[in-house]
């Protein structure tokens, strides 16, 4: 049991590697995606053992649909897989990203309204098909600007609270488009190893690393 004195409300997560892995495992690009399957759902049940309350995924961009088609089916599909284990679990689940787009998983649109599997207790949000410019451009394709708005009223991903902690395996040290407005006071922790390598002992030294960060938010 773990004795933090600190605890993030909402973590975000940036699974990289993928591809890297599986080339260095001789297996095609396309394979690595599906073993970043069981590590989501280890970071999920850790969050709901601890009593974080709310978590994001980086499941994948409108860039990344520039890939070749092998691998665009197969993150694609891991997406909605892990949106289907979800179903089966506690989990206050949301799904943002582009959905007029022909690459949004169309099996993952009744998500895109928060839906509540169990009781619950914390909220899990995938970004699928997402693009920052997309996300911060919403209102103003919906004609619906207004320039005393708070910003995160009026964004696709307003439904998503700001970011305490945001975790990246892989050793990327950017956030590659991931909730610009959420992430502005997030503290950025880097793992080196490549999302397939997930061990649980990194997502606590992440935790473990928090705790002396200095949170003033500005002030």
């Amino acid at each position: 049991m773990r004795n933090d004195k600190r605890l993030p409300q909402h973590i975000g997560i940036i699974p990289d590697g993928n591809r890297r892995w599986a080339q260095s495992h001789g297996l095609e690009k396309q394979d690595g995606y599906h073993h970043g399957l069981q590590p989501g759902i280890a970071v999920y049940d850790a969050c709901l053992e601890l009593g974080i309350p709310e978590i994001t995924f980086y499941g994948f961009t409108v860039d990344n649909t520039k890939r070749p088609l092998a691998q665009i089916e197969a993150f694609r599909q891991t997406c909605v897989d892990a949106v289907t284990v979800m179903n089966e679990r506690d989990a206050d689940l949301l799904v943002v990203g582009n959905t007029h787009s022909p690459l949004f998983p169309k099996e993952l649109l009744p998500y895109t309204q928060r839906t509540r599997f169990g009781q619950g207790r914390i909220k899990v949000n995938f970004l699928v098909n997402y693009g920052w410019n997309w996300d911060l451009n919403y209102s103003l394709k919906k004609g619906r600007f207004n320039p005393t708005d708070n910003l995160t009223d009026g964004i696709a991903s307003a439904e998503i609270s700001r970011i305490d902690l945001i975790v990246r395996w892989g050793g990327g040290r950017r956030l590659s488009g991931f909730l610009p407005i959420q992430s502005i006071y997030a503290d950025f922790y880097v793992v080196e190893e490549m999302w397939p390598d997930f061990q649980i002992d990194q997502f606590h030294q992440a935790l473990e690393w928090y705790q002396d960060q200095d949170v003033t938010l500005g002030g």
